[in-house]
């Protein structure tokens, strides 16, 4: 889960919620991939079209800035999580985020060469990396578009509620209600030290000892964790997302 700050990668990836000093409403976009025609086959020119459409709108900056940003960030060695993405972006909320540890800089995932959905990116998708050394989740749901259908997955909808450990998501949009505790602001990524997870050297970043955030929704591309635990875990199709 990301937080106000640069676009950029990761090292793993996702965040969670206890007063802290400072507060504020949580919004990083890029427009979301739109959803496919479920007549529509992954080989289709339409497809190929809408996924040249999507990855466009996912960058939602000038074409001159993007062309800059991603040089800067391949020739800094700035990749985010260390396997290829689908390049299919999926859609994760909760109503609360706590964590410790937190973490947040800039980063480029990479598709498999030849990949159907890279589009007109060259198989890079800019995103933000945010990392919490410690999360715990309530009301997790998770879902993505196969054009037609969802994969839908649920957990912690009880008094249970999920759990994770040097969780890490790559994210082009993130929103909620977010408060921080003892938050530093322009760090030098390479220089983390709350979460365990450091950045390429010059890139910005910030950090806090505490995150919390409310009404939590992201637009992820990757999420890694040494340990998740998913209590009532449901995992099914269903005709809406999260």
């Amino acid at each position: 889960m990301a937080l106000p700050s640069d676009a950029g990668s990761s090292a793993g990836s996702t965040p969670e919620p206890s007063e802290v000093p400072e507060s504020g409403s949580l919004s990083k976009t890029a427009e979301d991939p739109e959803s496919l025609d479920g007549s529509d086959s992954p080989d289709s020119p339409e497809r190929r079209g809408r996924v040249r459409l999507r990855r466009a709108a996912v960058m939602a900056v000038p074409a001159t800035a993007i062309a800059a940003g991603l040089m800067i960030l391949t020739a800094q060695g700035a990749l985010g999580v260390q396997f290829a993405i689908s390049g299919m972006a999926f859609t994760v909320t909760a109503t609360n985020l706590d964590g410790r540890g937190f973490e947040q800089f800039g980063a480029l995932d990479q598709m498999a060469e030849g990949s159907p959905n890279e589009g007109d990116t060259g198989g890079q998708v800019l995103v933000v990396v945010s990392a919490i050394k410690n999360a715990t989740l309530t009301k997790l749901c998770q879902s993505v578009d196969l054009g037609g259908t969802n994969l839908l997955i649920t957990a912690g909808q009880g008094a249970q509620k999920v759990t994770a450990t040097d969780l890490t998501t790559d994210s082009t949009e993130l929103t909620g209600d977010a408060a921080f505790g003892n938050i530093e602001i322009g760090n030098d990524a390479s220089t983390l030290d709350k979460a365990g997870v450091q950045g390429p050297k010059g890139v910005f970043s910030q950090q806090a000892d505490t995150v919390k955030i409310a009404n939590l929704r992201q637009t992820n591309y990757a999420t890694t964790a040494a340990v998740f635990k998913l209590p009532g875990l449901r995992l099914r199709f269903s005709e809406q997302g999260c």
